[in-house]
This record gives structure tokens, sequence and C-alpha cells, in this order.
């Protein structure tokens, strides 16, 4: 079995249960696992790839555990710029309705070019419209090629404006088709072993575009092949307003009804679920995508993070749709983290150490998963390191963890995907990415054009 070696790190920040961070660290992987963890002259000085992380940080790979891969074809759209969430919505839904086959294949290795360059090596994307013959295999197979450890969301929209719904009826599906199709793709796709690259979620778009009996339809189906839940939830006033007007309660009090909280289970958002919703959460272990930068985009408010963490509620963070924010950055993202938890409760409302632990054993656990988001024997060799000699960040080596989310975000050297060096030396390995660029340009202009 091959091994790697990375050695010299100037800082190895492990999140083992002992959040050891170690000096001239170095990790030790065979095959796609990690074997040891420790200081340089600890470790065998030798293996079939070396890297020498000297000047570098050496972190778990992070895990972004909401997106929409193909918003990447309609970022900064004119119409969208200036909108909170149901007008945005409304702008964008009649441009998806001409999404492609290629088009989601393309968007999904941009956006998970861009993610590996910004330190995630575990995505989630929620796709919850198929027009034109598009299939969620599209993804897959996108993101298999690339090389990103992948949570495909096999998402739906069923009740469209003519049943009181928000989006058109032409982006809406049949319920029944919907359960065969996501049944299918669990039986094709889904590998619930450890180290998996690639699992199915079942993932119901929102309560303002599906049913409650597609809701509670997903959620036996999932239970009875044992893969996770997710959607949308409690996003806004507005989502708030349309799940009490519509049925009679609160968006955590919907959720219950319908079989949607767990360990299984995790929604994305969450900005404006109440005191008892947050109880509810953490008695039930149902877990909280946080997209800091979606949500201050939309002017959807501040989610309480703080008070989700206190109570003991699984939070990962998530970059949310790239129409939405309008970047992958996974460490810009982090950062976005720190600094809004600041705005809405003080100054300690959340540590550069916190915010690590969100982005990485928050989101494993979010995505349940016990084999990411921490380096330490027996975890699966998802490893990114940083350099510490840019600019933005001279001046601040009292604290090289810190640094990379208080100060200019960095891009990252070297990410290590499943024991695979999927980017070295800052380039992207799996993908040319100038050609692939104008591709994409060239499909988002079609898209947005019609």
């Amino acid at each position: 079995m091959p091994t790697l070696l990375i050695h010299h790190a100037q800082l190895l920040v492990t999140m083992d249960a002992q959040r050891r961070e170690i000096a001239d660290g170095a990790v030790f992987v065979r095959d796609n696992a990690i074997e040891a963890v420790g200081r340089s002259d600890e470790l065998p000085a030798t293996a079939d790839t070396v890297i020498d992380a000297q000047g570098q940080i050496v972190i778990p790979g992070l895990v972004n555990t909401h997106h929409h891969f193909y918003q990447t074809l309609t970022r900064v759209l004119p119409a969208a710029q200036d909108a909170e969430l149901f007008d945005w919505l409304q702008a964008l839904y009649p441009v998806w309705a001409r999404l492609t086959p290629e088009m989601a294949f393309v968007s999904t290795q941009t956006a998970a070019a861009e993610l590996l360059l910004s330190g995630c090596t575990t995505s989630s994307d929620h796709l919850y419209l198929f027009p034109n013959g598009t299939r969620l295999d599209d993804t897959l197979e996108a993101a298999a090629q690339i090389g990103i450890r992948f949570h495909a969301a096999r998402g739906a929209m069923s009740v469209g404006q003519s049943r009181g719904g928000l989006p058109p009826d032409s982006v809406v599906e049949d319920e029944e088709a919907i359960l065969r199709d996501t049944e299918r793709l669990i039986q094709r796709w889904h590998d619930p072993a450890r180290f998996a690259m690639q699992r199915i979620v079942v993932a119901p778009c929102s309560p303002f575009s599906v049913s409650p009996g597609l809701m509670r339809d997903a959620a036996l189906l999932a239970r009875r092949h044992g893969v996770s839940l997710h959607t949308h939830l409690a996003e806004n006033h507005k989502d708030i307003a349309y799940t009490r007007e519509k049925f009679g309660c609160t968006p955590a009090e919907y959720a219950e009804q319908l079989g949607w909280l767990g360990p299984d289970v995790w929604h994305a958002h969450c900005v404006q679920l109440d005191a008892a919703g947050i109880a509810l959460f953490a008695r039930t272990g149902t877990g909280v995508a946080h997209c800091p930068g979606s949500n201050m985009r939309l002017a959807s408010g501040i989610a309480p993070i703080r008070a989700m963490r206190d109570a003991g509620v699984p939070v990962g963070l998530a970059v949310d749709g790239s129409a939405s924010n309008d970047s992958g950055h996974l460490l810009g993202e982090a950062r976005l983290a720190l600094l809004l938890q600041r705005v809405g409760h003080g100054p300690a409302a959340l540590t550069a150490r916190e915010v690590l632990e969100i982005a990485t054993l928050g989101g494993a656990r979010v995505l349940g998963r016990d084999d990411i988001g921490a380096l330490a024997p027996g975890m699966a060799a998802d490893i990114v390191t940083v350099p510490l000699d840019h600019i933005g960040l001279a001046g601040a080596q009292h604290d090289p963890l810190a640094a990379l989310f208080f100060c200019q975000v960095p891009r990252v050297l070297h990410s290590i995907v499943n024991g695979q060096v999927v980017v070295r030396d800052g380039e992207l390995q799996t993908l040319e990415l100038p050609r692939h660029v104008a591709r994409h340009n060239v499909l988002a202009a079609a898209l947005v054009s019609g």
C-alpha cells in the first residue's frame, strides 16, 4: 500500500480528543488512512510521497455541509443582487429551469475545485431541480473525477405556485417519481462504508416547495435505507411566516411532526430558530448547517450559533450556493462565521479554535461521519496545508491557527483527500482549470441568456 508523509510543519493542528497542536508536526499515511501523528522526529523519515511542510500549518480537511454547486453558473446575476430570499428565488427559478446535464457536470467541478483550493476535502451538495434530462448522476460522476469526498443530496420540489408553493410549476416534479429516483440513486451510488467517497442524502428542498406528505415519505425512505436527511429550515422571517400560515406551527414543530428530527437529520440555515427549537434540536441531536455568508448576503439575519453550541446542537459550516454567497471559499466562510457571531453576541461569542472545530468535527458529526474531521490514527487521510509566509499573515506568527481566521484568508498549498494529493503546491491536479473556467463561463452565459 502506498505511503505518504507530511513532516516538519510549523504547526500541526490535530483536532483529536486532546486537541493537540504540535510544533514541527508530522502525519504518516498508509493507503487512505492516517497511521501516525506526532513530532517529526517521532515518525518515519521516508515514504513513497513526502511533503515538506516547513513554514506551513497543517489542519484536517474542512467539511462543507451545504451547497448548491449548480449556482456557480448564476453568480452576481443583476436581477438577484439586492433581494431577500423569496424575491431572490423567484428571480432565479426561471433561469435555473434551463439547466442541462452538461451544466450540472461542469458546475459541480467548478464548485468542487473552488472548495478544494480553499481547504475543503468533503462537501455536501443539494441539487433540487432536474430540468432537461439533468440527473444527480451528473454531479456524482463529476465529483468522482475531481476527487472530492461527496455527499450528494437528492433534492426535490413538488409544490408549485398553482398549489400555493413558491417555485413555478415548470420546475417541480411528481412526488412518486421523486421517491423512485431517490431510491434508485441510493441503490446505485450510496456507500455506507467507512472512508466512503460518495454517499446519497434524501433532501426535499423546503417547507415552501414540497408537501408534508413528501416530507414524511422521504423520511421513511431514508430510514429504510439508513441514509441521512437534509432540507432548508427557518432561513428568514418570510420562511417562518409561510410555515405558520400554511401549517399552523413553527418550523421546528413542523420538522418534529414530520419525523425530521434526529442525529440522521441536518437543516440548512436555521437563522430564525427560536429557543424552543434550539432545545428540541439539542435534545434530538438534529444538526444545523451554518451559512454566514449567504445569511448576510440575503439579509436573513444572524443565526444563534453561540446559543446552539451552548445547548449542544451539532453545528457544521457551509458556504451555501454560489448565487447567494457568492463565494465558495470555505476558509473564508469560517472567518465570516467567527466575525458575524461577534457582531450579534459580543467579542467572545466565538473563538478561532471553535470555528475550526465547527468546520471539521462539527461538519463530520452533522454528516453522520466518524472517520473525518481530525488528524489521528485510524482517521481518513484528509489533510490540508496552508503556507504562513503570505503578506497577509506577516506579523501573525504569535498564533498561526488564529491567523487563518482573523487575517487575510490564504489559499491552501496542499489538499490530500483519501490519501490522494489533489492539490499540490497550490495547483489542482485533477482538472485543467483555465480550460474548465472558460467552458464554465460559456455555459453560464448560455444559461442566463436562454
